[in-house]
């Protein structure tokens, strides 16, 4: 039994698709009821609450060998909110999960920790690490590079504005790429855990190609994907952070550009370290970027997005 929250989410709703498909039954947190797939395909058992109700938690945790944490805030208003839902929605999962005596806990945290003075989510997710670590528990963290793939609403947004061939990216600097049934793969990989490797371990895990990608070229194959050449302008850091004002001004909680992702974007590296990659022998990526991307653009184009 796999214990998994932040299901009905772009990372999440992956990692349950694949669980399912391998035959473990999954217990998934939802804040809302939902009903059974129309199509017939298996379901997870929804446990409805939320990471503040320790009864909802226990229920999910009960009985299971795994917890996959994937649940938390990327864009809220303040810091507050920030430590709400990623440090003190990280000990409730935690405390029930030991309460409950499970085997193992994986924790999905992102490669913004490592500098957690540059954003109110790089903190938070220094200070969830700093929970799962010291829990007890035996742990594994991944950090994820940017992920993308079907379903996912943010990445979205460069597909479309690659459409009018302009596609405006952060200041220089180079980041790292994952499609997102990698890492559902390496996160069950992780809940399984039968390698003493996996315990107590961080990865940073990346699609394969050493020094990542620099902003103009994820940009260019973003274009690529989409069958156009776009031209790929480095924006100021004034200017990308007066964007996320804008941005929040026009969407509100909306926004999908806020001042503070604005300020870990300006960061020149992202790039998955290679001292903490995962070990081949564990897991490796299997999606080629540029084949990934294109997938990606078609599901967007099936399903109205682009």
């Amino acid at each position: 039994m796999l214990a998994i929250t932040g299901g009905t989410g772009f990372v999440g709703s992956h990692v349950i698709e694949q669980a399912l498909a391998a035959g473990f039954p999954v217990r998934a947190l939802t804040r809302r009821v939902v009903v059974g797939a129309a199509d017939g395909q298996p379901q997870p058992l929804w446990i409805e609450g939320t990471l503040a109700d320790p009864v909802a938690l226990a229920r999910l945790c009960e009985g299971a060998a795994a917890v996959i944490h994937i649940a938390g805030a990327v864009n809220v208003p303040t810091r507050a909110a920030f430590a709400a839902a990623n440090i003190a929605g990280t000990q409730a999962i935690v405390a029930a999960a030991r309460d409950a005596g499970v085997g193992r806990f994986v924790h999905v945290s992102s490669l913004a920790a490592r500098e957690p003075a540059l954003s109110a989510y790089g903190w938070s997710k220094a200070g969830a690490e700093d929970v799962v670590m010291t829990s007890g528990l035996d742990w594994t963290v991944v950090r994820p590079p940017a992920i993308y793939g079907p379903r996912d609403a943010d990445m979205c947004e460069m597909f479309r504005a690659a459409r009018w061939r302009v596609l405006p990216v952060p200041p220089a600097g180079r980041a790292s790429l994952l499609h997102v049934e990698d890492l559902a793969r390496l996160l069950l990989a992780a809940a399984l855990g039968g390698d003493p490797a996996w315990h107590h371990a961080v990865f940073e895990p990346d699609d394969g190609r050493p020094g990542g990608w620099a902003h103009g070229e994820v940009a260019r194959a973003i274009g690529q994907a989409m069958g156009v050449r776009v031209w790929a302008p480095a924006l100021p850091a004034f200017a990308l952070k007066g964007a996320a004002r804008l941005d929040r001004a026009l969407r509100g909680n909306r926004a999908r550009l806020t001042p503070d992702r604005a300020s870990y974007l300006c960061h020149p590296d992202w790039v998955a370290r290679p001292e903490h990659a995962v070990p081949a022998a564990l897991w490796h990526p299997q999606v080629a970027t540029p084949d990934g991307l294109a997938r990606t653009a078609q599901w967007y184009r099936e399903h109205g997005w682009v």
